[in-house]
Formats: structure tokens, C-alpha cells, sequence
């Protein structure tokens, strides 16, 4: 039987502290960045995504960041697809890839090679279309509840795609989306992995998002998002529905003011992160890593180290 190939994952809710973490361990490992991020792939979108800029890279190569344009569509498909491929250049120079984002679906996939069945646009998905253009998100996202409540809870209504894709699913199949997801992740993973999540307390992980938040005001948010709608970006693109950029767009469309628009973002900020932290919960093999149990940074990578080398990930 062929050696199965290392993987190491890194993640955690958004602001926690990753991308510090990441670089660290890269140099520690000899290994290389994949992003595991849906937004940061996209060019012209840095301070509402947290990018590491590439003079912070310290020479460590980065994958699935700034690839995109923000017109295009990025999905868990295309995610795995590319990152795939990013895996096979890392293997080939004998080095390490380290999968790093808050992304849970999408690590999820990757890591335990989910198939997803790509499908034609049908017209029942044209009919889901009209009804959410007609009636809105949350009234489609309320056609879940009885067809499949698992979903109905894990997907946010503003994730209209992929409330449409459960419907579909279900119209095509006569079964949950959600029950095919759990039979997919009962696979055996391809990879010799380790998937480490990094966590802190939560008072004082809402504090750093908060902090983020503010800085990120600071940095000249608003004119980013600003610049894209000029760019020719709008609402609807899956770009433009990151955190960040779907709730300044209505202050510029004055249809809020700044305070209202940033006291939604900082909502639904923590909102999220309580989300991040429920999926990976759930998410089998997993090494939790409480950043308030260490002394120093210094020591969580140390820690991450001794897991690796126990797994023969590394000697």
C-alpha cells in the first residue's frame, strides 16, 4: 500500500491568530501555505479579508491568494481543484503543504476528498433563482426547515448558493444534502494528517475581533469596498457577501449610517465565529489547541511540533 502523504491543517475562528501561527510552523516544517480562506483568494480585497501582504510572507510561498478577480465565483469545487493542485508543486519539492484558513467546509472537503456532483443548470435551479429574487433569502432558506433541518441550521440564508444547491439536491435525489455530506465524511482521509485548531478564550477572542475590526476602519476599509463597487463589483457577487463588505455596502448606499453599519459587522463578526467554532466541533480527529493554556507562542508550536513528529508527519 502506497504511503499516504503528510497534511497538516491549520485553523480556528477568524482573528485568533492563524496566520501568525502558520508562518512560524511553516519555517519550523519546511512547508508551504495553502489558503483555506473563501475571500482572501480575491485580488483588490485585503483589509476586509486580514491578507497576509506578501512583504509579510517572510519568502514562505503562498497559495490561492490574490488569484482571483472579485467578479469571478469561488466555491468548495474549485477550492479543492486548485489547492489539489498546489498540493502536487509542494510534494514534488519534497515539502510539506499546511492548509491554513477558517474555512471549515472547504478544509473539510479537501482533507477527506468529497465528491460533489457538478450539475447542469436545471430549470428547477432557475425556479429557486426567480423564487429568491421574488421573495428574498430568508424566505427560500425557510423552504429547508421541513426538507432538511440539518441544513436549515448549518447554512446561513445569506449563503443563498448553497441554499439553493440543498434544495436542489434534494429535488434531484429524494434525500438530504446533508445526509450525503455525513456519508462522505465517514471517508477515510487519503492524508497522513494532523488537523490542529487554534482557539482562546472566548471574551477575549471577541475582544480581538473587536480590535481587528477597528483597525481595519482605520486602514481605510470603507474606501476599499468603495472601490470595488466602482470597479464594478455589486452585492449579489459572491465576492461582495465576505464579512467585512456586505455590511458596508449599505452605509454607501446610504441606506445606514457608518455606526450602524460597523456595530452589524462586529455582530455578526462574533456570529460567525461561534459558527467556525460549532463545525470544527464537530469535525472528527481533531487536536484542540487553547492558545490560554500555553505561556508563549513559543510553546503552542512547540506543542503542534511534538503532535507532529508523534504522527510521523514529521521526524
Amino acid at each position: 500500500m502506497e504511503k499516504k502523504k503528510p497534511l497538516i491543517i491549520l485553523t480556528g475562528a477568524t482573528a485568533v491568530g492563524k496566520t501568525a501561527l502558520s508562518l512560524e510552523l511553516a519555517e519550523a516544517v519546511n512547508g508551504e501555505l495553502i489558503s483555506a480562506d473563501s475571500m482572501q483568494v480575491y485580488r483588490y480585497m485585503d483589509i476586509g479579508t486580514a491578507k497576509i501582504m506578501p512583504e509579510e510572507r517572510r519568502g514562505i510561498p503562498h497559495y490561492l491568494i490574490d488569484v482571483l478577480d472579485p467578479k469571478e465565483e469561488f466555491n468548495v469545487v474549485r477550492f479543492q481543484s486548485m489547492a489539489k493542485s498546489a498540493m502536487e508543486g509542494i510534494y514534488a519539492k519534497g515539502k510539506i503543504p499546511i492548509v491554513v484558513g477558517g474555512t471549515g467546509f472547504y478544509i473539510q472537503a479537501l482533507l477527506y476528498d468529497i465528491s460533489f456532483e457538478e450539475t447542469e443548470v436545471s430549470a428547477y435551479r432557475e425556479e429557486l433563482t426567480g423564487y429568491y429574487e421574488k421573495n428574498g433569502a430568508h424566505a427560500l432558506h425557510e423552504r429547508l426547515k421541513e426538507i432538511d433541518p440539518v441544513s436549515y441550521k448549518e447554512i446561513h440564508e445569506n449563503n443563498v448558493k448553497r441554499v439553493i444547491r440543498a434544495l436542489e439536491f434534494y429535488h434531484d435525489t429524494g434525500y438530504p444534502i446533508s445526509q450525503h455530506n455525513e456519508e462522505q465524511r465517514e471517508k477515510e482521509s487519503p492524508y497522513n494528517f494532523a488537523y490542529f485548531v487554534l482557539t482562546n478564550d472566548r471574551s477575549l477572542l471577541y475582544d480581538r475581533i473587536e480590535e481587528r475590526i477597528d483597525q481595519m476602519l482605520k486602514d481605510g476599509l470603507v474606501d476599499e469596498v468603495r472601490k470595488l463597487l466602482d470597479y464594478g463589483c455589486t452585492k449579489d457577487m459572491v465576492s461582495m457577501q465576505g464579512l467585512g463588505y456586505k455590511e458596508i455596502i449599505p452605509y454607501l448606499e446610504h441606506t445606514c449610517s457608518l455606526d450602524e453599519a460597523v456595530y452589524t459587522l462586529k455582530r455578526d463578526t462574533r456570529h460567525f465565529a461561534k459558527r467556525q467554532l460549532t463545525w470544527f466541533r464537530r469535525e472528527k480527529e481533531v487536536t484542540w489547541v487553547d492558545k490560554s493554556s500555553f505561556a508563549t507562542e513559543d510553546d503552542i508550536l512547540k506543542f503542534m511540533l511534538k503532535e507532529l513528529t508523534s504522527r510521523s508527519i514529521i521526524s
